[in-house]
């Protein structure tokens, strides 16, 4: 009888868990090796443009937004299925953003208190 009450338990479980998945919208398992190839695949294709565009002498004014914008999305690409917080709790994710965000804060009050944004 306890095992019965157990295996129904689990099941209640993972039950539950999908549907929290569905809601959220997110995929219910992590993906396999195919989806990991693929965002490998893509982060070097990003690579691969950010090199050329370096060596494009017509675009150097775009040099920098360019390679902001792609390490962004490299970034997000990263953290999202790297580290599987599009998988996992969004309080993971908030943590991880607030940290993010904290980092950054930090980052730009000192380039203000040094003065690195003065002309």
């Amino acid at each position: 009888m306890a095992e019965r009450s157990e295996e129904l338990l689990e099941r209640a479980e993972e039950h539950h868990a999908e549907r929290v998945r569905a809601r959220r919208g997110r995929p219910a398992q992590h993906p396999g090796p195919r989806a990991y190839v693929r965002i490998a695949v893509i982060l070097g294709v990003i690579t691969l443009a950010e090199v050329w565009i370096y060596y494009v002498d017509s675009l150097r004014f775009l040099l920098v937004p360019f390679l902001l914008a792609f390490s962004a999305l490299k970034f997000s690409l990263v953290v999202l299925y790297f580290m599987h917080l599009r998988f996992d709790s969004r309080s993971f994710a908030a943590l991880f953003v607030a940290g993010l965000a904290l980092a950054l804060t930090v980052f730009v009050v000192v380039l203000l208190i040094f003065g690195t944004f003065a002309g």
